[in-house]
């Protein structure tokens, strides 16, 4: 979420991979939370640290009148944070806690030589239940709205799309059976924001075969 929207304000950034689970001293001194992603702005005014993906996105959004992604429309802008807010709580805990757990975790784990077992089966076929609960929701609004959130897009398509396109490397969603839907996400995946996104590989899992398309 976070590098999405640094790169959709058209924002600077180098950055640094960060691995949660190993001892990084110069990394906790920046953030009481101790977990990525902190954003470590040097401004004329001095050096701001942000901690949380949603800290910097309303930091990077505020911080510049460009590209904005919140709308004037105060339902709206009410609306985008509401979806953001789904996608930290219930969809982090539904469908992330189960799908991204058992099939990206463990690869990490291995990958780093910890005995993380094999995926639980039972654990990702409720993951994948409640993901099609969620995606029927999603569905549900955009055959009522342009996006997310209303009119134009926002942080809310920016939520959406970054837990969405993990799942998507993985190959859990059907498109075929979600025309609205997928078109939504082909809109935004076309986006110069999302490229970034699209080279990232993780050592252990393979992506799926269309996740690069364009026109999938």
């Amino acid at each position: 979420m976070a590098r999405i929207t640094l790169a959709e304000k058209k924002l600077k950034v180098r950055e640094t991979v960060v691995n949660p689970w190993e001892s990084n001293t110069e990394f906790a001194s920046l953030t009481a939370e101790g977990l990525p992603p902190v954003l470590v702005d040097l401004t004329q005014h001095g050096t701001h640290t942000i901690s949380g993906a949603r800290a910097i996105m309303e930091y990077a959004n505020d911080g510049s009148k460009r590209h904005p992604l919140l709308s004037e429309d105060p339902f709206e802008r009410a609306e985008a944070r509401r979806i953001c807010a789904w996608f930290d709580g219930r969809f982090a805990q539904e469908v992330d806690a189960y799908i991204l757990a058992e099939k990206v975790e463990r690869a990490v784990l291995s990958q780093s030589h910890f005995d993380a077992g094999t995926a639980d089966l039972d654990v990702l076929r409720e993951g994948r239940v409640n993901l099609t609960e969620h995606l029927d929701y999603l569905s549900e609004l955009l055959e009522k709205r342009d996006w997310l959130a209303g009119r134009r897009y926002s942080l809310g398509d920016i939520a959406a799309a970054a837990h969405i396109s993990c799942l998507d490397f993985l190959g859990e969603i059907s498109w075929r059976d979600r025309p609205v839907l997928k078109d939504w996400y082909q809109k935004i995946k076309s986006r110069p924001s999302f490229r970034g996104l699209l080279g990232d590989r993780q050592p252990g899992l393979r992506a799926s075969r269309h996740y690069t398309d364009l026109d999938f």
